[in-house]
């Protein structure tokens, strides 16, 4: 299977930046990634994609804050995040979806880190 490690979350004042990384592991053949969020009391809502092609979608509370971007070789995601509100304040979950070298598909989520915006 596919193994997702993320990292990069912590405490950052409003209208500061983070940047969320999250490396996926496997004998991989294609994948698309995306981060997920879920605050407290509140369903998980996606927040950015990034097919294999190189297709992204963004959530409208993101757009124009929010980058994310892949190192292909690495098979590594990144979520650059700035402009950051109180609002974005939740767990953010990495997502992976694709195929094996094997042919099967697969679909993993990372451990979850916590991004936390408060001054």
């Amino acid at each position: 299977q596919v193994q997702l490690v993320e990292s990069g979350g912590g405490l950052v004042q409003p209208g500061g930046s983070l940047r969320l990384s999250c490396a996926a592991s496997g004998s991989i053949f294609s994948i698309n990634m995306g981060w997920y969020r879920q605050a407290p009391g509140k369903e998980r809502e996606l927040v950015a994609s990034l097919t294999s092609g190189g297709s992204t979608n963004y959530a409208d509370s993101v757009k124009g804050r929010f980058t994310i971007s892949r190192d292909n070789a690495k098979n590594t995601v990144y979520l650059q995040m700035n402009s950051l509100k109180p609002e974005d304040t939740a767990t953010y979950y990495c997502n992976a979806k694709g195929t094996l070298r094997s042919g099967r598909s697969f679909g993993s989520w990372g451990q979850g880190t916590q991004v936390t915006v408060s001054s």
